[in-house]
């Protein structure tokens, strides 16, 4: 049975829900940025609105506000991540739990910041939270560690931004600086214009965070990780590395007692030494051992995958 979604956000995320829902028989009822809403009962037009959005134009009609008095199931909070507070995204949770209704994530800033918060919401309402898209792109983590049950993961490790890795992977490649590398990148498109959240750590870091949150059921916060980014890996020190077989990536791992996400050494050939912009997760599990996930961590159709698989898992309200 199709659900009837409400998207706050309409970014490459938001717009990619709205776009590929149909095709999981759910039936999108609004869409909305910051400044207007696209709001329609019977179903906005997504086509219309998307290239509205794309041309520039207002989404709607409707003030975003006007989203939340919608007859909706599951609201998408696809909007910016934001850090402490971590509002507006976890104020919209919150209106959404309250007046219950499910939420699904693709903003990763409430459930890193403020998890306990919201898992304290949840548990006053019918509907649930779920936020697959906000740890990995299309790689299933969070439901592989659903499936193993959180209890017997003792740590999660790997590589979760694309951006570092492609730095990385460029300056072993081509024995190149790192501002070099950082300019091709930024060009590519592979980098934002203002890397600092890739390339120093920190978005690493939330998702980390949001897995270590998961394995201990809430307490942590970015404020918790020990951070490292890679700015100041020099392009030595990976010729250096791979005279001996190895190679550097940007490590996080979760457990229990904490978050870490700094460069380390890694066997040049070994599962975490991944290329390019791919991300890889390895989960290890008491009873099932290590359990390893690659693929493409972003992207607007890939993280959109996370969301809806999401949706498909909620029951009806």
């Amino acid at each position: 049975m199709g659900q009837r979604l409400a998207i706050l956000g309409a970014g490459n995320v938001g717009r990619s829900v709205a776009e590929l829902a149909g095709e999981y028989e759910h039936e999108v009822v609004a869409l909305a940025d910051s400044t207007s809403a696209a709001i329609d009962l019977g179903g906005i037009d997504v086509t219309d609105a998307v290239e509205c959005k794309r041309s520039g134009e207002d989404l709607g009609e409707t003030a975003p506000e006007a989203v939340f008095e919608t007859d909706y199931d599951v609201l998408v909070e696809a909007t910016p991540t934001t850090l402490d507070d971590a509002d507006p995204g976890f104020t919209h949770a919150k209106r959404a739990l309250q007046t219950d209704h499910h939420v699904v994530l693709a903003n990763k800033g409430p459930v890193a910041e403020r998890y306990d918060e919201l898992r304290e919401l949840e548990a006053d309402s019918a509907g649930a939270i779920r936020f697959e898209a906000t740890v990995g792109g299309a790689i299933p983590v969070l439901s592989t560690i659903e499936d193993s049950t959180p209890q017997a993961v003792t740590a999660v490790r790997g590589v979760l931004n694309g951006t570092a890795n492609f730095i990385l992977t460029r300056m072993a490649a081509e024995g190149l600086d790192y501002e070099h590398v950082l300019a091709e990148a930024q060009d590519l498109g592979v980098a934002e214009a203002d890397p600092t959240f890739d390339v120093d750590g920190t978005d690493a870091a939330l998702k980390f965070v949001i897995l270590a949150n998961v394995l201990a059921d809430g307490g942590f916060s970015l404020d918790d990780a020990t951070v490292e980014g890679i700015q100041n890996v020099p392009g030595s020190a990976l010729e250096l590395a791979a005279e001996d077989g190895r190679t550097i990536r940007l490590i996080g791992e979760a457990t229990r007692d904490g978050v870490r996400v700094s460069p380390r050494l890694v066997p040049e050939n070994g599962a975490l030494a991944v290329t390019g912009t791919r991300n890889i997760v390895q989960i290890e599990t008491r009873n099932a051992g290590s359990l390893h996930s690659s693929g493409r961590g972003a992207g607007g159709p890939e993280t959109a995958t996370a969301v809806l698989s999401d949706v498909g898992r909620l029951p009806p309200l």
